[in-house]
């Protein structure tokens, strides 16, 4: 299975052996998280940190000589003092359960804050007197005995983040909510207050102006923005969840193969080669070999694949797949930790937490975005209390009274949480679909070039074919079908091309006899040789038979032009000075790669197959799936240059392979796809890994990561666009030419809704579907 791993990560690798993943609580927007990773990189021994904001998760590189349980609380107490709680990552499945409960605990707190608005807006809005108390007003006197449990149970949450936060030298959405709030209910008090004190200060002499409601629709709406953005968040996850939630805690151990006694075991205490039993319509435990059964597999929920797969003896069932018919006995081939179901999980995870250069960026302006707008709003202020005496005497306000106002509707209407969530929530829900639909994004990296891309390259074999290609035909020049099959199945035998496998089913029909060859050596990108008996044997290309010594004539060669011509694979076999003949093989054209190869052109993409196959052939394949471009005959390690070729030209290219020969140019290309069933070392030299062997599925991929960018860069617009706009209109900076004067709890509003508008935009994504086969 894929290994977790990212070939672009210059100096550190993300990976279990020099990292910690830490939940955080209590972050609420981009400052948060700016300032969260700027202690932890404080911390000796530290290399790196990056902090997701939607999953709550900081993971930290750390350097190879440190201990990593010391370091981690280290790290726990660094993040503790800058006011967030921080702890080891819990089961996945229970931080949903607590995301949960914490979001039906703010909606009890946006529930009995609306319930205490709602009777404040009426008394200072609509009711116009009810009497005296001590020479101060009765509806204000209740206005502002309302408004303490919305300011302090309601609102606690803001006001304690804003001292935690400010202790620490840095600010943050918390910090714009609480001051907003305490001025708006200090000068509120003061003017309710007032007329029951032998004196008054200047600044409340004839104000009259109150901003009780004001001060509990901000806290009101902010709850409820922050309620709305909860349930929204983990409807992102949704994906990710539901894969966690296909593998059993349970698996039927058989505890007797004689008498086919079971017994019940967790999953994650069984080990390899242990025998399982799994009946119809139950879901696969672990990953496992069939045992001398067949059933109907259902795969759909790992790979999309509509279809059930029928599997007989000796093939691999996935955990998290279902059983549809029969009952089927496994082999246990890897622990709960190994499966491919974990391992999808775990390469979304740290997909979800990587950063693109544009977020690091936002975090940046993030951590300074809230001392900026405070100041703003302080001058502001000032400006409308010294000079804005006939502007606010056109409200029936005082200039006091309008600079209370702007600086409260200026400190609420910024909303630092739009920025943060921006591009986080759009990867979090991009991924989580991938996964649902078999298409493993690695990182934001691929995201970012895929909708760039406009070179797609493709491989032949395995790629463009299914790569189980089976031999048509032997001719015979100096041997017989034993001999040369025999010849070339020892060859092939550790061979994993997939030529490989074609040679030995053909041979095992023939005969049983295979002679012994000794140091069997890959030549790349033309064949194998090896030492039969003191003779030199080998198998490949027209270059290999050369190298060897055999003389390859004009006649010769045009059969052999002529045989690839028809589009089959053809290698050579000697032995000695000998040419035995050589084998042809045909692979089948997949169905939908015509289709495949189509849709990328529609997208805008020019399309070229990349191959080490003759040009005859390779070009009889490109035809019939309509591909313009051929570069046929190419070695292994030259792939990788043919793709720098076309960066130089100033195409961003994505490369489609399965093969070992192919790593190199997954690695080199500006995206890398690699179909699911190929070699280890291409998995994991790729950005996407597809599950299925389906060249739809890597045109999908190419389109899910447009798809991401798109919606990451309306949020980005937004968030940024509403800032701008938003804060100037606070500031009252179209005051006296349009007459525009926000009041606190619109300003508020819009700022919540804001961010919901984030979220929710990048939700719309649940919807994207792949390309139909």
């Amino acid at each position: 299975m894929v290994q977790i791993q990212n070939p672009r990560m210059e100096t550190y690798k993300m990976d279990a052996v020099n990292s910690i993943t830490l939940r955080v609580k209590g972050m609420t927007c981009g400052a948060c998280v700016a300032s969260v990773e700027n202690m932890v990189s404080k911390v000796d021994g530290v290399a790196e940190v990056s902090v997701n904001l939607p999953l709550e998760k900081a993971t930290i590189i750390a350097q190879s000589a440190i201990q990593l349980e010391d370091l981690k609380t280290t790290v726990i107490a660094a993040i503790e003092r800058g006011g967030f709680a921080a702890s080891d990552v819990m089961p996945a499945l229970q931080v949903r359960a607590d995301a949960i409960e914490d979001a039906r605990l703010r909606g009890k707190k946006v529930i009995v804050a609306f319930t205490l608005t709602i009777p404040i807006f009426i008394l200072t809005m609509f009711v116009a007197d009810i009497g005296k108390f001590a020479g101060m007003d009765k509806r204000l006197l209740f206005a502002m005995l309302s408004i303490l449990p919305v300011y302090f149970w309601s609102g606690w949450e803001f006001h304690s983040g804003a001292w935690k936060t400010l202790r620490q030298g840095s600010a943050n959405m918390d910090v714009l909510v609480h001051l907003g709030t305490t001025v708006a209910v200090i000068w509120s008090s003061a003017v309710t207050i007032a007329p029951a004190l032998d004196f008054a200060p200047n600044l409340l002499q004839n104000a009259d102006h109150v901003f009780f409601d004001g001060a509990a629709f901000i806290i009101s709406f902010v709850l409820l923005g922050n309620y709305i953005e909860a349930q929204a968040k983990l409807r992102a996850t949704d994906a990710i969840h539901s894969l966690m939630r296909l593998q059993p805690k349970q698996a039927r151990v058989i505890s007797d193969e004689k008498l086919g006694h079971t017994q019940m075991a967790e999953v994650d205490e069984i080990s390899k080669g242990t025998l399982i039993k799994i009946l119809a319509g139950e879901t696969i435990p672990l990953d496992g070999e069939l045992i001398e059964c067949q059933a109907s597999i259902d795969e759909s929920m790992m790979s999309g694949e509509p279809y059930p797969i029928r599997k007989k003896s000796g093939d691999i069932a996935n955990a998290g797949t279902i059983v549809l018919d029969g009952t089927i006995i496994l082999r246990v081939t890897a622990l709960s930790t190994d499966t491919m179901l974990a391992n999808v999980i775990q390469l979304v995870e740290d997909a979800q937490m990587g950063k693109a250069p544009i977020q690091r960026l936002v975090d940046r302006v993030a951590a300074i975005f809230v001392p900026i707008v405070t100041v703003l709003a302080i001058i502001a202020s000032l400006y409308w209390w010294q000079f804005g005496d006939s502007t606010a005497a056109q409200f029936s306000m005082t200039s006091a009274e309008l600079a209370v106002m702007v600086l409260v509707s200026t400190l609420v209407i910024a909303c630092p949480c739009a920025l943060g969530l921006a591009t986080p929530t759009a990867l979090v829900v991009g991924t989580g679909i991938g996964a649902r639909y078999g298409l493993l994004i690695k990182g934001i990296e691929a995201l970012e070039k895929s909708h760039k891309t406009d070179t797609l390259v493709v491989d032949k074999t395995g790629t463009i074919t299914t790569g189980r290609p089976r031999v048509s035909h032997i001719e015979l020049l100096d041997s017989e079908v034993k001999e040369i099959l025999s010849i070339a199945a020892a060859l092939e035998f550790e061979s994993t091309h997939p030529l490989s496998h074609a040679i030995q089913t053909s041979w095992s029909n023939v005969t049983s006899n295979k002679p012994t060859i000794c140091d069997i050596r890959t030549i790349a990108g033309s064949g194998l040789v090896g030492d039969m008996e003191g003779e030199l044997v080998a198998i490949g290309n027209v270059s290999l038979m050369q190298e060897v010594g055999i003389e390859i004539g004009d006649e010769l060669s045009d059969k052999l032009a002529s045989a690839a011509a028809k589009g089959v694979t053809i290698v050579l076999v000697s032995a000695g000075t000998r040419l035995l003949g050589w084998i042809e093989a045909r692979d089948r054209i997949r169905s939908t790669s015509a289709m495949a190869v189509k849709r990328a052109k529609q997208m805008g993409m020019e399309v070229i197959m990349l191959t080490g196959d003759r040009a005859e052939a390779a070009q009889n394949i490109a035809d019939a799936v309509a591909i313009d471009q051929v570069i046929a005959g190419v070695k292994p390690d030259e792939k990788a240059d043919h793709i720098k070729r076309l960066q130089s030209q100033g195409k961003t290219v994505a490369m489609i392979g399965d093969g070992i020969n192919d790593a190199a140019a997954l690695t080199i290309a500006d995206v890398g796809l690699a179909m699911g069933a190929g070699s280890q070392i291409a998995l994991e030299s790729a950005d996407i890994v597809l599950v299925r062997d389906d060249l739809v599925d890597a045109v999908s991929a190419l389109q899910l990561g447009q798809a991401t960018m798109s919606r990451i860069r309306i949020n980005l617009v937004w968030a940024f666009g509403y800032n701008i706009i938003g804060i100037p209109l606070a500031m009252g900076l179209l005051l006296p030419w349009t007459g525009w004067l926000l009041p606190p709890a619109f300003a508020a509003a819009a700022m919540s809704m804001s961010s919901v508008s984030v979220v929710s935009n990048s939700l719309l994504l649940k919807w994207w579907k792949p390309l139909q086969n």
